[in-house]
């Protein structure tokens, strides 16, 4: 009892620690497995693990395969959740260089890794392409807390946050396929049994993955399920398509639950964020356990194994020349920048799957006595070490250092999607500027996606807002709900993250009947709030531009809108087609060359006024 509890307070307190200095999880998780581990046999008096998973193969807290049914189960979870994230509206730029990626990017992994171990350590081609395979994968799991902490392009964050997920189920099945060879044996026979296997995960995962996505939908859409079991029906679900699947075709668990839950999270269902975050809380406990046990699970003589220049050399290999050149022909012919595929091929770290399949084959085959299998779990466990470790500390110094780093993010995040929110997200979408709308009414987003604006249904008081690594490049903030006390509560929430350049809110009642006291923050107008902006957008629903001539007439301008309420000041546009927001307080705008333009909302100004 006293070691389960103490994984777990150990889990949280590693995950603590690693939000508090901007970690990926994963490192001080595998220290701390380490350190009540293999290590512990340094410091304690008989020589003995203050963790134990498996001892002598039928002791410790998860004797026989226990450890490893509770390994796979705990990763099925992590994937669906991660699967969940997943929005085909994300790769409208960069699909053909995510399929890349997993196919020919896993192939240059597979067979440069294989290679690289097999003259390096001397290892049998069988062992060598096991380590290979279990390699190809990276992993939501550590790459999201990278990115989490870089302003990026969209596109370069799309790409590796797809990649970590949809790699995963691929690096399994070619594991499979390898281990399959080894045990099965050379020849024939193991052709056969190959292309039957292959064959089965593609068909069983795939088709249990959607079956069972269009059931859990269809019936949380007809409400068969009470809201205060929605959850953990849900998670049984899942559970279920990983254990089915795997009866059909072995180890295509995996990419059912992947499948489940990108389809899910592509449908319009009612309490699909809720769902997401229940799965997110829960995937974070697992991954404190499991990495903390997988690492404790260690010996020490694993090791000694490592302890040579093969280690390194071995690494060196597989981060700075296999990586980067699958990266580089996979996304040869993209719209991505020599910089971009730069960065991509820096970020590579490895996650929870190569760590828990290698220690589930490893083991195995070191049962069956396969030479050479020894090095299996310490070997991938290197390269996760390694690889979390270096883009950790150094994926935001080699943006800055290739220019991927956005110094200044010109993105512009609005709070609320009302018709007034689209009405400005389009405006600004045709001007070339990222724009995201967040609002929990899914109405509203409904409407905005049809007019093509990116938005997502969100609840502003979820943190799971600022984890978002698509907003990563969002320096404008504007608060645009009809609740004064929303607006207030965003600007004091998310203005260092997403308004570093500018953050505002439209004034209320209150405010814009004290225009002496108007809030910094204040935007717009301080004679406009919610009630006459939506007023003005429901009346006369377009922006329009008027070039302004000189100060005197930006003032005359702002004057008329002060008197007529169906008028909106809310930009300046420069000459060279950059936007300002306009602020409440806009008296100090001065026009200091010709071009520049005032965009304003409603109705359009006489003629003699332009």
């Amino acid at each position: 009892m006293l070691e389960l509890a103490g994984i777990i307070i150990l889990g949280i307190i590693a995950q603590w620690v690693a939000w508090r200095l901007k970690l990926p999880a994963i490192l001080p998780l595998i220290l701390i497995g380490l350190l009540v581990g293999p290590i512990a046999t340094l410091y304690t008096e008989d020589g003995t693990k203050l963790i134990e998973p498996i001892w002598n193969g039928t002791k410790g807290l998860f004797p026989g395969e226990g450890l490893y049914y509770f390994v796979s189960l705990a990763i099925s979870i992590i994937l669906f959740e991660g699967g969940l994230t997943l929005k085909r509206a994300e790769i409208k730029n960069v699909g053909p260089v995510i399929t890349k990626l997993i196919t020919v990017g896993s192939v240059v992994t597979f067979f440069g890794a294989g290679v690289a171990a097999h003259y390096i350590f001397g290892l049998s081609w069988q062992i060598s392409f096991l380590f290979s395979a279990l390699i190809i994968v990276t992993g939501p799991t550590v790459i999201t807390p990278i990115l989490r902490n870089i302003p990026l392009k969209k596109d370069v964050s799309t790409v590796l946050k797809w990649e970590g997920i949809l790699i995963d189920p691929i690096g399994a099945l070619v594991a499979v396929l390898v281990f399959e060879f080894i045990s099965v044996g050379e020849g024939s026979a193991f052709t056969q049994t190959a292309l039957i296997e292959f064959g089965k995960i593609l068909l069983f995962g795939t088709t249990f993955g959607f079956t069972f996505a269009h059931a859990l939908a269809f019936a949380i859409k007809k409400n068969l399920i009470p809201h205060y079991l929605m959850n953990v029906v849900s998670l049984s679900v899942v559970l279920l398509v990983f254990v089915e699947s795997d009866v059909f075709a072995h180890e295509s668990g995996l990419l059912a639950v992947v499948v489940m839950g990108m389809v899910l999270g592509n449908m319009n269902l009612p309490n699909l964020k809720e769902l997401l975050y229940f799965k997110e809380s829960l995937s974070v406990l697992l991954i404190s356990i499991l990495f903390i046990l997988l690492a404790a699970n260690i010996d020490i003589s694993d090791l000694e194994l490592l302890y040579n220049w093969q280690t390194v050399a071995l690494f060196a290999i597989v981060v700075f020349l296999i990586r980067p050149l699958g990266v580089f022909l996979s996304t040869q012919g993209s719209g991505l920048k020599l910089n971009e595929r730069m960065f991509i091929g820096w970020v590579g770290p490895r996650g929870i799957v190569a760590a828990g399949i290698a220690s589930l084959f490893g083991s195995k085959l070191l049962a069956k006595g396969e030479p050479g299998a020894e090095y299996i779990t310490p070997l991938v466990f290197m390269i996760v070490l390694g690889t979390v470790l270096l883009n950790a500390t150094t994926a935001r110094i080699f943006a800055k250092v290739v220019g991927v780093f956005l110094t200044k993010s010109e993105g512009v995040l609005i709070i609320g999607a009302s018709k007034v929110s689209r009405l400005i997200a389009n405006y600004l979408k045709k001007n070339k500027r990222h724009v995201v709308l967040i609002d929990n009414n899914q109405t509203n987003i409904d409407k905005a996606k049809k007019l093509g604006i990116e938005a997502m249904t969100a609840n502003i008081y979820a943190d799971s807002l600022t984890d978002n690594i698509e907003l990563n490049d969002m320096g404008y903030l504007m608060a645009l709900t009809g609740n004064s006390d929303i607006n207030k509560f965003a600007i004091d929430k998310f203005q260092k993250q997403f308004g570093e350049n500018g953050a505002f809110r439209i004034v209320n009642t209150d405010e814009m009947n004290d225009p002496e006291n108007n809030p910094e923050e204040g935007l717009f107008s301080h004679t406009d709030d919610f009630v006459k902006l939506t007023d003005a957008a429901r009346k006369y629903p377009a922006i329009h531009e008027v070039e302004l001539k000189d100060k005197k007439h930006f003032d005359e301008l702002i004057e008329i809108t002060q008197r007529d309420s169906d008028i909106v000041p809310i930009f300046t546009k420069s000459p060279d087609g950059s936007i300002e927001i306009m602020p409440a307080n806009s008296k100090d705008f001065d026009p200091n060359s010709e071009g520049y333009k005032l965009v304003y909302l409603g109705k359009m100004f006489d003629e003699d006024d332009e």
